[in-house]
């Protein structure tokens, strides 16, 4: 991969998903990354054993990281990790607010003494306010967010089967780092940046606030159906196959219509002649379009879809994704052999992909002990 990060030097005091995802995609850009683990190791490391005995979460956030385990609570150690501190760049922690000020390694007086540093403080729910000291992991987060209130069945919220927040909060943490370092290019100066698992999954429910708050919207669990754009979501064809569609467009629901279900009254109907009044008439909307699509099998169901240049999609399992023609796959090392990742969402022109190894706990303490003593 290009190495536009070389030379840049991160140290983070990291857990779980939140924190390593952003250092991660550090690493993966090139820089060095110093992972200080306590002597039990990140626990994410025993979330599950599914990759050759190594955890599933661990192994896609850390590949390409030097582990060193300290004891940040013995004076010889800490003085370890201030020396890599110093000889850093960006510091990223994501321990309990107030941690780090305890330990003498807070993020301003770290920018005080070295002020070209750029510290990455990831929490919960913010540095500051009601709910600062409380623990806070990604399905709490999708709770106290709303996000699982509108997720689910109609029946019942549900959880997003992936961590959302911790991943929300890791982007959010990995773009404002690049900006900073960006800034500091210009500036010469660091910068102080904080993000939190509740407010980055805060700003991606923007649309549904905005919509209850000033629209009185009352926004309702719809499965695997758009809220608020229909049709937009899964429908059955014969012997139970089902699809999903996509209409955006007043122009897409006019081909639906005369090109797929073969209903030209449809068009103009005044139950569904604009976007809202098809989302009010949902239940009568599907009925149509399962009748119709319920006559054929999916593969002429598609067929259609593709003729009238509507989007459609089939309902993948992880098997169909490990199968699926557009994955793309990269091969990372660990100590138990080479593995397959999925690939990251931003691929490079003419950019080759190697991650660097996925490190043992401790692999590296006792040359980066010598390095920083």
């Amino acid at each position: 991969m290009n190495k536009d990060l070389d030379g840049i030097q991160v140290v983070t005091l990291e857990q779980a998903v939140a924190a390593p995802y952003a250092s991660g995609k550090l690493a993966q850009a090139g820089a060095r990354v110093i992972k200080v683990e306590r002597e039990e190791g990140d626990f994410a490391r025993k979330y599950d054993n599914d990759v050759k005995g190594l955890s599933a979460y661990f192994v896609w956030l850390n590949h390409g990281k030097e582990s060193v385990c300290l004891n940040i609570k013995d004076t010889n150690d800490l003085n370890i990790l201030k020396n890599i501190i110093s000889k850093s760049d960006i510091f990223i922690q994501n321990l309990m607010p107030g941690a780090t000020e305890r330990l003498g390694i807070g993020s301003s007086k770290l920018r005080s003494m070295y002020p070209s540093i750029i510290t990455c403080d990831i929490s919960g729910y913010g540095q500051d306010g009601p709910y600062s000291q409380m623990k806070a992991y990604d399905l709490l987060i999708q709770a106290e967010s709303g996000l699982a209130n509108i997720n689910g069945s109609p029946d019942q919220p549900g959880r997003v089967g992936v961590s959302v927040c911790d991943i929300a909060a890791g982007m959010t943490s990995y773009q404002a780092i690049l900006q900073a370092l960006i800034g500091r290019i210009k500036t010469g100066s660091g910068r102080g940046i904080e993000v939190s698992l509740f407010h980055s999954l805060a700003d991606w429910m923007n649309v549904p606030y905005l919509q209850n708050f000033y629209g009185n919207r009352e926004i309702k669990r719809a499965g695997l159906h758009h809220v608020t754009i229909a049709p937009y979501g899964v429908y059955e064809c014969k012997n139970s196959e089902q699809v999903l569609i996509s209409i955006q467009n007043e122009r897409e629901w006019k081909f639906l219509c005369l090109d797929v279900l073969q209903k030209p009254e449809l068009v103009s109907d005044e139950k569904y002649n604009s976007n809202t009044k098809r989302v009010n008439n949902r239940l009568e909307l599907d009925k149509e379009i399962n009748n119709s699509f319920g006559k054929f099998e999916r593969r002429i169901i598609i067929d259609k879809l593709k003729n009238a240049n509507i989007a459609y999609g089939q309902l993948s399992s992880v098997e169909d994704l490990a199968k699926h023609p557009q994955s793309i796959f990269v091969k990372v090392s660990t100590s138990e052999g080479e593995i397959k990742l999925l690939s990251p969402g931003a691929i490079v022109s003419g950019e080759n992909l190697n991650f660097g190894s996925v490190p043992f706990l401790g692999e590296h303490t006792e040359n980066i002990k010598r390095e920083f003593k």
